[in-house]
């Protein structure tokens, strides 16, 4: 078992931290570089480790996401950024997602730096495959001027669970 001693480090691209090199940390690197290179968002639009809290069947959780980009104050997506087979992490980006602010953030997205998979959140159905499907900063301002509605609470808890299922399987949260 390595000590955080014994851990690499490295230097976030988004906040300037120092973060330890473990689990999916280089392919969130390539993720935040494109954001902001190639796609044009500004580093404060990107979110890094956004806390998370919240009950799930009785039980408190705490994680944090990869990543949320913004359009101005309103989330636009939640990005999980993972080594190995993205369609593994559908439901816990998804689910993220739903659950992560008052009302569901328009997409989910799942990444290895070198590509990615875009799902609608409300629909759960993919609407994009590769870097080149995630929007632009023009195209997700379009999509947060669309009104999102809370999840009834059924759904909520539902969710709730399914990203806790998914999350506490995580190794380096």
């Amino acid at each position: 078992m390595a000590f955080l001693t014994d851990l690499e480090f490295m230097k976030d691209f988004i906040t300037g931290n120092r973060v330890p090199l473990v689990g999916a940390e280089l392919n969130r690197q390539q993720v935040e570089q494109y954001l902001v290179e190639v796609l044009g968002y500004e580093k404060d639009a990107v979110e890094v480790d956004k806390k998370l809290e919240f009950t799930a069947a009785g039980e408190p959780w705490k994680t944090k996401l990869d990543l949320v980009v913004r359009a101005g104050e309103t989330p636009v997506m939640v990005i999980k950024c993972a080594a190995g087979s993205l369609g593994s992490r559908e439901k816990e980006a998804v689910s993220a997602a739903r659950i992560a602010f008052d009302a569901p953030v328009p997409l989910a997205v799942v990444s290895d730096g070198n590509t990615a998979l875009v799902f609608n959140t409300l629909t759960r159905k993919q609407v994009g495959e590769g870097l080149n499907a995630i929007p632009t900063p023009a195209r997700a301002a379009e999509i947060a001027a669309a009104p999102a509605e809370p999840l009834a609470p059924k759904e909520l808890d539902r969710a709730r669970i399914v990203f806790r299922s998914y999350d506490s399987m995580n190794i380096n949260r």
